[in-house]
C-alpha cells in the first residue's frame, strides 16, 4: 500500500480503534491515578507473521541506530508479564515501509522474557507525508497475551516538531507515549525505553 492513501485508510482504523481507556485507582478516598498504555490508530502498514527477532538491522541500512526496549506489566501495574507478544513496525528513513518483501525490513516480533522484557535493535524512523502535513516519527506496537486486551499503539518522539499538529501524537491520551531519546552508548546506539501496561479483558 502507498502511503499516499494514508489519510483514507487511517480513517478506516480510526472508525475500528478501542476507545482510549484507563482505569481510575483511588487510596484512602485520594485519586492515585492510572497506568493502562493508551491505544493509538492501527494505520495501514499492518503486516501479520513478522519474524521472531531482536536485531532489525542490516548491512546497507541506513539511520541512527536505536535500541528500544521495555517491560510489559499487568493491569496492576508492578506484575511482569512473561510470553506477551510484542510486535513493533516503523518506515525507514525515507518514510516508506516495507509492505511487501519477504524480508519484513523494518517489522518484528518477540515473546517477552521471565521478567516481561523485551529489547528491539533497530533506527529511528524518518517522516512521511500525512496530507499536507508531516506525521512525527513513529514506531507501531501491536501487543497482545492470553486474559488480556489487544493493545495497538504508537510511541514519538521529545523534540520532534511535527507533533503539535499530528492529531494522534498530540492527542492529551498520548502524553505518556511521547518518549526521551537518551544519547548514544559506546556502541553509537541510541535507547528508548517503553514499558507497556495491559488491560484486563
Amino acid at each position: 500500500m502507498h502511503r499516499k492513501k494514508f489519510i483514507l485508510s487511517s480513517v478506516m482504523s480510526a472508525i475500528a480503534l478501542t476507545t482510549f481507556g484507563s482505569v481510575i485507582r483511588e487510596s484512602n478516598g485520594e485519586f492515585k491515578g492510572d497506568c493502562e498504555t493508551t491505544n493509538d490508530i492501527l494505520g495501514p502498514f499492518y503486516r501479520p507473521n513478522a519474524p521472531i527477532r531482536s536485531d532489525l538491522t542490516y548491512d546497507g541500512l541506513k539511520g541512527n541506530r536505536i535500541i528500544l526496549k521495555g517491560s510489559v506489566f499487568k493491569s496492576d501495574c508492578v506484575t511482569p508479564l512473561k510470553n506477551a507478544l510484542v510486535e513493533i513496525w516503523h518506515c525507514n528513513t525515507e518514510g516508506e515501509y516495507d509492505n511487501e518483501s519477504k524480508d519484513f525490513r523494518q517489522r518484528a516480533s518477540l515473546k517477552t522474557n521471565e521478567n516481561g522484557e523485551y529489547v528491539f535493535k533497530t533506527i529511528l524512523p524518518g517522516k512521511y507525508l500525512n496530507g499536507e502535513l508531516y506525521r512525527p516519527s513513529h514506531i507501531h506496537y501491536r501487543v497482545t497475551k492470553s486474559n488480556c486486551k489487544e493493545l495497538i499503539s504508537q510511541i514519538y518522539f521529545k523534540g520532534d516538531p511535527h507533533i503539535t499538529k499530528d492529531p494522534w501524537a498530540s492527542d492529551k491520551r498520548a502524553k505518556q507515549r511521547v518518549l526521551q531519546i537518551t544519547p548514544e552508548d559506546i556502541n553509537g546506539n541510541l535507547t528508548i525505553n517503553f514499558d507497556i501496561y495491559l488491560s484486563e479483558k
